[in-house]
């Protein structure tokens, strides 16, 4: 398996955010990770992505332990991240964005492409014609490549975000509610957008709490409730199980009606 994470577990003080999880996501499919606000999802994210390090456990990414390593590490070996909010630069044109996510699997470094030492005009043309594939890979229209990301609709931004990871070349995608805040028209496109990857080879662990997408493009659902996981199945098991069906009753209505 390319991504397995075993016992990993973080605790803040009194409060044991993540208690001994244990996953498994699979090759070239959407693995979801659920559950109640306040769960852990998130922090677990953290911990596999190197954001946070794990107090317990172990995970291992194509074979190889990579508990403990940075994002950029772990970037370097295929794994990569979005955030709940996109994390945008406000001098930056969509362009630019996605090239600082090819830079971080290049061979040149920042200062040597600023000044177009060498052979890194060569490199800095093969990340740029690296970040327009991902950014046309997103769906994202070649005009608003010069456009500046943040000015762009929060839809849009989140495309620019997912692009900037691809633009690392990664085995393995996490993303965390890329969702939110989406209206149901942009949710059902971005469903496409994740399933699609999927399809081409990448593997998915997805953090989401619209339930509709979660069912529709993933193969294998986690879901977690106080920092220990609850259950897991596909998603005709998790939606029978009852242990999960009662962890749902104690959250929004909106979170309770989907489930």
């Amino acid at each position: 398996m390319t991504l397995e994470v075993c016992g990993y577990g973080k605790r803040y003080g009194g409060l044991l955010a993540v208690d001994s999880v244990s996953l498994t996501a699979q090759d070239g499919a959407v693995t979801a990770l659920i559950g109640p606000n306040g769960a852990g999802k998130t922090t677990l994210l953290n911990l596999i992505s190197g954001v946070v390090k794990s107090d317990t456990g172990s995970c291992r990414l194509m074979g190889e332990s990579v508990a403990g390593l940075t994002p950029h590490s772990l970037a370097h070996r295929g794994l990569t991240r979005t955030y709940q909010s996109p994390q945008l630069f406000d001098d930056m044109s969509v362009l630019e964005t996605v090239m600082v996510g090819a830079h971080l699997r290049g061979d040149a470094g920042f200062v040597s492409s600023m000044f177009r030492i060498g052979k890194t005009r060569r490199e800095e043309a093969r990340l740029e014609a690296q970040a327009r594939r991902a950014i046309n890979r997103v769906g994202l229209p070649s005009s608003l490549m010069r456009r500046s990301a943040v000015e762009l609709a929060y839809g849009l931004q989140r495309r620019v975000e997912i692009a900037r990871a691809l633009a690392m070349q990664p085995r393995v995608l996490l993303l965390d509610e890329p969702a939110a805040g989406l209206n149901q028209h942009e949710t059902q496109e971005l469903a496409e957008l994740v399933q699609g990857l999927a399809r081409d080879g990448l593997t998915v662990l997805l953090v989401e709490h619209d339930m509709d997408m979660v069912m529709g493009i993933s193969r294998h659902v986690v879901v977690m409730n106080f920092g220990r996981k609850i259950g897991e199945g596909t998603p005709a098991d998790v939606q029978r199980n009852q242990v999960v069906i009662d962890a749902y009753l104690g959250a929004s209505t909106e979170e309770t009606a989907h489930a």
